[in-house]
């Protein structure tokens, strides 16, 4: 590889936003067989989102034609975006670093879109390819189409209101009423759900089109916490209503709001099951919610009487840990029969009525359809799996006749499918990239062209596991290494920790990996225990005792040193997020392995997380103030449990970050210099929990790089 190419990768996987910018997604597929919608942008670089549509029986030679349906460029007449707040935080909360349209909504036959640019509405005609804006009160969020098509509702200032798919007759359907506060907002997702469950969405249309289930979010007990930017003392701090471990939730409450203005409250027990984590309502049956206690270990899948708006428990999980959330359940089948993935037998499996359908194989990851003759699932290999398929993620149809694996190749697939077309996304461990290709019965596939970038450097991934407990790992060296090169400095470059796998068999998620070993180092990549993809003891193994992620990356360590070329006498570890706090728990706890690390957004005082995620591990912190002492970096008496010598740490963080707050890297900060031991800082100044600016991520690797090896002693 060239001098030229190891600059200009961090440059380039900055400006491609980490090579997404150029390629489909958000995929859905019209009842009719007949359209597959879709975003892209124009380029590899282009942050701009186009609303797209592939007619599949179009030209040309039937291979399908695709068409824009929607583009920022030309609706905003060329016009910057101007994003509210409440639009920024939405995108930071699932982590969209893109622009132009970055989230629509369809009505049932996929004829007409929704969106929004600027705090604008939009409404796209995808049969006749006409995109007009519809004038409403804004700034406008979630925007989504009644089933039918003819009507639109959206959330506004604080209310969820309705306009015609004409653009007339627009009104308030909920919206705060004369005794609630400024805390007090309708068809809007709290923090937590956003943050925490996968739950975007704040309102749900009936398959009729007649009323809507409505969220009514009050954060007025929710403490508030204040972000600044000190280096615009000016600006007045960003107010946010952040709840933390052990501190008071938003109260979300659940409403059947109908068009004809009529409004009747969804019961169930709040105060023993405050968490409404999913809604589910099809033809296929009644309402269908899904609500946890707060210690999430247990859960009641509840259908909603529609006219008295009570509820009745269809079915109820306990578990002495915690209750996962997949994507795609809980679901009613077309016979009415309810679909949703449990942990049965030491497995996660999907369960139909009361019929387990999958066994140890397989492990379950999300529902992705539910047909009439098979359910489509997200899988990887389970205990029980004729082999690890390390980093595999594959699609399955499932039957009570059998089990079909449906994508083939080593790989990470996904897939959306409507009826008798699947639209299938498959990464690849030795390919750049993603290939999407479309799947009719009984015709040849179509492919969806992709815009992004081709990388400079080709990550040279080995796939395997390490130590007794067959840890997932990846490991890669240097471009053109030979064995006679002799050890290799050693730099593990984990997430590590819960909902974070990094361990894939895709080559673009190994991409930084393989440009940091190309900096002279063995890179080093292992999921241990409470990472997902392996199996429900695995991920649950963390309850009380986080630091167990730390132990596994020290066997992982230990076991591939004897197969590869790694000095463990030089041996760093970088991470960002829950990797920024595995990274500087590794020099703080274990001194006499790790001899470096950078620590980006770390979190270091677990009590400062949400509710959530950190009550989820380890309880609430006044019932339990000795686990979250042991499993912090800091406590109010300064750092936990720290031992010698003390190791050279770079501390990352954006002054921006309303998820991970910069109070984290502060009181680490005091903390080590309390106790006399050197390190450094690096605010990011307006930087969120992402760093999508260009400049800033590029920079941010070649100094990572330049610390590593000043640390190290590498020439």
């Amino acid at each position: 590889m060239t001098l030229r190419q190891q600059i200009s990768f961090p440059r380039q996987y900055a400006r491609t936003q980490r090579f997404t910018l150029g390629a489909p997604r958000a995929f859905t597929v019209s009842p009719d067989g007949a359209r597959v919608v879709f975003l892209r942008s124009a380029s590899g670089t282009d942050r701009a989102n186009r609303l797209c549509v592939l007619d599949l029986d179009g030209s040309p030679s039937a291979g399908g034609c695709e068409r824009i349906a929607a583009d920022p460029e030309v609706l905003l007449g060329g016009a910057a975006e101007r994003l509210s707040a409440e639009e920024r935080a939405r995108r930071e909360r699932s982590r969209e670093g893109s622009g132009g349209i970055v989230g629509y909504a369809v009505d049932g036959a996929v004829e007409l879109a929704a969106f929004t640019l600027s705090g604008r509405l939009y409404a796209a005609e995808l049969r006749a390819g006409t995109t007009r804006e519809l004038r409403v009160p804004g700034p406008v969020l979630d925007p989504r189409p009644s089933p039918d098509g003819r009507h639109i509702a959206y959330a506004a200032q604080g209310a969820l209101r309705m306009v015609g798919a004409d653009g007339e007759a627009d009104r308030e359907l909920a919206g705060p009423e004369k005794a609630d506060s400024a805390d007090v907002t309708y068809g809007l997702a709290e923090f937590v759900a956003a943050e925490e469950m996968s739950r975007s969405r704040g309102y749900w249309w009936s398959p009729r089109s007649d009323r809507l289930l409505v969220a009514r979010v009050d954060t007025a007990e929710v403490r508030r916490w204040w972000i600044s930017d000190p280096a615009h003392p000016d600006r007045e701090p960003a107010r946010v209503a952040y709840p933390a471990a052990g501190t008071p939730n938003a109260e979300v409450r659940l409403f059947l709001v109908g068009l004809d203005g009529s409004r009747v409250e969804v019961t169930w027990d709040r105060a023993r099951h405050p968490y409404l984590a999913r809604v589910h309502w099809s033809e296929a049956g009644a309402p269908l919610l899904l609500v946890q206690s707060r210690d999430q270990r247990g859960q009641l899948y509840l259908a909603v009487d529609t006219e008295s708006g009570a509820t009745r428990t269809v079915h109820q999980d306990e578990d002495p840990a915690w209750l996962e959330l997949f994507p795609g359940v809980p679901a009613w089948a077309p016979d009415g029969r309810l679909v949703r993935i449990a942990d049965e037998g030491g497995a996660r499996v999907l369960v139909v009525g009361d019929r387990p359908l999958t066994g140890p194989q397989l492990h379950l990851r999300s529902v992705l359809d539910i047909g009439e003759h098979d359910i489509l699932v997200s899988a990887s290999a389970g205990e029980e799996a004729a082999g690890p398929e390390t980093g595999e993620i594959h699609v399955y149809r499932v039957s009570e006749l059998g089990i079909e694996r449906f994508s083939a190749g080593a790989g990470v697939h996904s897939a959306v499918r409507t009826g008798g077309v699947t639209v299938l996304v498959s990464a690849r461990p030795t390919v750049a990239g993603s290939s999407v290709q479309v799947f009719r019965d009984g015709k040849e596939p179509v492919t969806v062209g992709s815009y992004a970038e081709q990388p400079v450097l080709t990550a040279r991934v080995r796939l395997t596991e390490g130590g007794a407990r067959r840890i997932p790992c990846a490991v890669l060296l240097p471009a053109g290494h030979q064995e006679s090169d002799g050890p290799l400095p050693v730099l593990l470059d984990p997430y590590g920790g819960p909902h974070g796998q990094r361990v894939v068999a895709s080559q673009n998620a190994h991409l930084t990996s393989q440009w940091f070993a190309d900096q002279g180092f063995a890179v080093v990549v292992a999921d241990g225990r409470g990472t997902p993809g392996r199996s429900p003891a695995w991920e649950k193994s963390v309850k009380n005792n986080l630091l167990l992620t730390l132990d596994d990356q020290v066997e992982a360590l230990s076991d591939l040193a004897g197969r590869f070329p790694l000095d463990t006498g030089r041996v760093a570890i970088r991470g960002w997020s829950y990797g920024g706090y595995l990274a500087a728990l590794a020099v703080l706890r274990r001194p006499d392995v790790f001899h470096a690390a950078v620590a980006g957004a770390p979190v270091t005082d677990l009590r400062l997380y949400d509710t959530h995620y950190m009550e989820r591990y380890l309880g609430i912190p006044e019932e339990a103030p000795e686990v979250y002492a042991a499993n912090s970096l800091v406590t109010d008496a300064g750092l936990s449990a720290p031992e010698n010598p003390a190791r050279p740490l770079m501390i990352i963080h954006g002054l921006a970050d309303d998820n991970v707050v910069v109070a984290h890297t502060l009181r680490l900060s005091s903390a080590l210099l309390s106790a006399g031991r050197p390190h450094e800082v690096l605010p990011l100044t307006g930087v969120t929990h992402m760093t999508p600016q260009e400049e800033i991520a590029e920079n941010l690797l070649l100094l990572q790089v330049d610390f590593l090896k000043r640390s190290l002693g590498m020439s």
